[in-house]
């Protein structure tokens, strides 16, 4: 029995909204920060270290991240710490690393 493949109907918005999640994706070191929270809850600092960019350059990025939903943040007295927003990020990461990698 041959089946049909399903098709994914995109409409304008849907799509627009896609392509600003990729836009967001673009940048390497907006990947290596959502990297280094698949570790978990980071701050600023951390995150800097750890990507090899300024505080005002991570800042930068997270605006747009949290922008897309891909991160979250949690207050601690004056302290900001940054983690995924939920499975979904981790998994577009995962994808995207899997699909690279596919030789």
């Amino acid at each position: 029995m041959n089946e049909t493949p399903q098709t994914t109907s995109v409409n304008e918005q849907e799509a627009t909204l896609v392509a600003e999640l990729f836009s967001a994706l673009s940048d390497p070191s907006r990947v290596q920060i959502l990297s280094a929270l698949m570790q978990g809850e980071m701050n600023v600092g951390g995150l800097a270290e750890i990507v090899g960019i300024s505080h005002s350059a991570v800042s930068h990025h997270m605006r747009h991240l949290r922008q897309m939903r891909l991160v979250r943040t949690r207050k601690d007295g004056r302290h900001v710490y940054y983690c995924l927003d939920d499975e979904h990020g981790r998994d577009l990461l995962d994808r995207g690393l899997e699909h690279v990698r596919h030789r």
